[in-house]
């Protein structure tokens, strides 16, 4: 292989003219500086190349744009839900025989005369819909069936005798139902059929009775946000439940709602999404393009990593440990990327609803409302680079795995609290009936709320029982608040001192930035350039470097 000439070497990205650096020292030198300008700030990298920093640019749209968008969707979805309760408070009032609002826990009846009599009462305020309510409903009309369904449940074979404390049941459900139709069109005439009231109930061994009926309803509050009326389908359930077989029968209201596409909706002057839709199609591309950018960062990290990892191994026969490898995949990076999937599919989503095509409102909110979360997260990684905030991220990354160590020990003993509590004092108190509602508790105590409530409510049934949550309500308190909170705060507060000495002082150095560190060049030296001599970026046209392909530079 011939020798290279003057003018190639001259023209090369090798050594300078002249110089006396090997090739290996100059290709190390290269690599530092690519590692110094990938840990840069936006300002830094835009010092050294003149970048713009597109990516925070976008990022601060896209909060904008998400923003917006999650609070245009939670006025909409709050009307939703407002309509649906409200009709479900309408439904009780209607169906329920001297219902009471918040009586849901004592609701009930305790002989078969009143059973009975809420039981037709139900089916004739149904009957009596067209007459009666304020709103506009409608009957739905099952094709084959009925439109109402009275159905009850019951044992197959079921003998109870208390007196001989005998019983013999089978346990095989049986289900037998009873279809009412409303007459059209005078549903309350003299001779509508009354057979329902015909209906036996075996009390001796009934699980349950059921009514159950759908109607139809259309919610025009939504034209004041320049939306479609929606066009609701509520699936009603009365529910008499008697699987206890303690006497007490208690009833409630189930509302199921279906929402779909009105036919043929005519709103004068409104209902036209033009402007909402292009909204949307606005955060798909954005949030598309800062996928793009932000995977292609990490990708960019991932291919250094690997580069600084061979090139070590081969010049100083080292391996580069795991905590530097890791320098190199940005966790920023990786929340916004989740960030722009979940807004991506959740604005999908919100399409589909507006244009009725689907009705997931809950998956849609829980979607739209963690994207808005993680990219106003995501904004924290920019005032890292200023050193009065990122004292804060440090000591929370510094703080973070003896916490975790911390809260698992901490775990092993509250659930142990969790399960005792439940076992013992379920039967006792209102607030340790379930293990989800005994940790709930629990975590209120921890945080010194609903104390003397928790002591005051506990039944003294069993003096035993009692004296036994006294010691355990006592300790857990005192354990809990004193101890575990204290070491806790302890933790984060120990971690806080830590950076903060450091900031004063010499502050540890890894592996790989005092590798770095040997890089003397600032941001505004010029040898961050690249040979190309065009710059482009998003916001700027490509510019051509001032120096000629053919100038020589002789040092």
């Amino acid at each position: 292989m011939e020798a290279p000439s003057e003018t190639e070497r001259l023209l090369g990205r090798g050594p300078a003219y002249g110089s006396t650096e090997p090739p290996g020292v100059a290709e190390e030198e290269e690599l530092r500086r690519r590692l110094k300008y990938f840990f840069m700030s936006p300002c830094d990298k835009y010092r050294a190349r003149g970048r713009r920093p597109v990516k925070l640019g976008l990022q601060l749209a896209k909060i904008l744009l998400v923003t917006v968008q999650l609070i245009l969707f939670g006025l909409s979805n709050q009307m939703v839900v407002t309509f649906k309760e409200e009709n479900t408070i309408a439904f009780k009032h209607l169906f329920l025989k001297d219902y009471v609002d918040g009586a849901e826990d004592s609701y009930a009846v305790y002989t078969q005369q009143d059973l009975y009599e809420r039981m037709f009462y139900a089916v004739e305020k149904y009957l009596a819909i067209p007459n009666e309510t304020i709103g506009r409903y409608a009957y739905v009309h099952g094709g084959n069936r009925s439109a109402l369904l009275l159905c009850q449940q019951y044992y197959r074979k079921g003998r109870i005798d208390p007196a001989n404390d005998t019983f013999n049941i089978d346990p095989k459900i049986v289900t037998d139902c009873l279809g009412v139709d409303p007459e059209d069109p005078q549903p309350l005439s003299p001779e509508l059929d009354r057979s329902y009231k015909n209906f036996t109930l075996k009390f001796h061994k009934l699980i349950n009775v059921t009514i159950q009926f759908k109607l139809k309803a259309i919610n025009i509050q939504t034209i004041i946000n320049n939306e479609i009326p929606d066009c609701y389908t509520f699936t009603i359930t009365i529910t008499f439940d008697n699987k206890a077989h303690s006497g007490r029968v208690k009833i409630h209201l189930d509302n199921r709602a279906d929402i779909k596409e009105c036919k043929d909706p005519s709103v004068f002057g409104r209902g036209d999404n033009s402007f909402r839709l292009f909204f949307d199609v606005v955060v798909i591309l954005v949030c598309s393009l800062s996928f793009i950018l932000c995977a292609r960062s990490i990708i960019r990290g991932l291919l250094l990593q690997h580069e600084f990892s061979r090139f070590f191994q081969r010049r100083y026969n080292q391996s580069v440990c795991l905590s530097d490898r890791m320098e190199f995949l940005n966790g920023w990076y990786i929340l916004l990327v989740i960030s722009d999937v979940l807004t991506v599919l959740g604005t999908i989503m919100k399409i589909g609803i507006e244009s009725k095509n689907f009705a997931g409102y809950d998956v849609c909110s829980i979607l739209l409302g963690t994207s808005t979360l993680l990219v106003w997260v995501g904004v924290i990684r920019y005032l890292t680079f200023f050193q009065k905030y990122n004292i804060l991220i440090v000591t929370l990354r510094v703080a973070l795995p003896n916490v975790i160590r911390f809260c698992c020990c901490v775990a092993v003993i509250y659930l142990g609290y969790c399960f005792c509590g439940w076992i013992v004092l379920g039967p006792y108190h209102v607030k340790f009936r379930s293990l989800s509602m005994v940790s709930e508790c629990l975590f209120s105590l921890l945080n010194g709320d609903d104390m003397f409530v928790t002591f005051a409510e506990m039944q003294q049934h069993s003096y035993l029982v009692w004296l036994f949550s006294q010691v355990y309500l006592y300790t857990f308190i005192s354990l809990f608040i004193y101890m575990v909170l204290s070491l806790f705060i302890a933790l984060i507060t120990g971690s806080y001192e830590t950076i903060k000495h450091q900031c004063e002082g010499e502050p540890p150095v890894s592996q790989l930035h005092t590798y770095i560190a040997q890089c003397k060049d600032s941001p505004k030296s010029g040898k961050y350039r690249r040979d190309s001599t065009a710059s482009c970026s998003i916001f700027c046209c490509c510019e051509r470097a001032p120096l000629q392909d053919n100038a020589l530079l002789v040092n």
